[in-house]
């Protein structure tokens, strides 16, 4: 197991997560050899050893291993389900829906990756960010600054002094604080109704 990617390592399988699910789907492997506890238990040694959790990846893990398990107690119950027109319902078939929908929205995700990239990289003369990201990560400054032309810096400074002058130019709130306490205003009160028979409550 690597920190970037899951692998699944059974005596009858070895590999990427998506693959054991691809020969599953396939029937190439029978659910009923896959020991679910060890996968979960080896995902969750796995998850320890990142060092930030990908909400992503442990979400599809818990939903597929979830529906593996789900299938295996259907397909243990001597009962078959049938379904509106009387036909036996396979259990699998929820698998191979799920399989697909993982498919659909993984893809989805991979695409949306790539055009973050794209985007990127279309900046003009460019992509300055990743280049002072490199260059504040160079330990060889020196020859680093001979790629970052006079327009980058230039541009960078810019955004500086705009910056500068949004924190001059934001507005400064002044609280006024009043001459009264609780307790002033609570003796100001008590005597203003022992001392007077009749108080306005907007005299108070």
């Amino acid at each position: 197991m690597t920190q970037e990617n899951f692998e699944v390592r059974l005596p009858l399988f070895e590999g990427p997560f998506d693959l054991l699910l691809f020969f599953i789907e396939r029937d190439e492997l029978d659910i009923n050899d896959i020991p679910i506890s060890k996968i979960t238990g080896d995902f969750l040694e796995y998850l320890h050893r990142l060092e930030t959790l990908n909400i992503e990846v442990a979400s599809e893990f818990i939903l597929v291993a979830a529906t593996l398990m789900r299938i295996k107690s259907k397909m243990l119950l001597p009962r078959p389900q049938l379904d509106e027109q009387g036909n036996e319902i396979d259990p699998r078939e929820e698998l191979v829906k799920h399989l697909m929908e993982y498919k659909k929205y993984k893809s989805v995700v991979d695409q949306f990756h790539k055009l973050e990239e794209t985007e990127l990289m279309k900046e003009k003369r460019g992509n300055l960010m990743k280049e002072l990201r490199q260059l504040a990560e160079s330990t060889n400054v020196e020859a680093e600054l001979q790629d970052v032309d006079l327009f980058k810096l230039l541009t960078v400074f810019e955004k500086v002094l705009k910056r500068q002058e949004e924190e001059k130019n934001r507005p400064v709130h002044q609280v006024i604080q009043y001459p009264y306490t609780i307790e002033g205003q609570k003796e100001f009160i008590l005597n203003e109704v022992t001392t007077k028979s009749r108080v306005a409550f907007t005299e108070l």
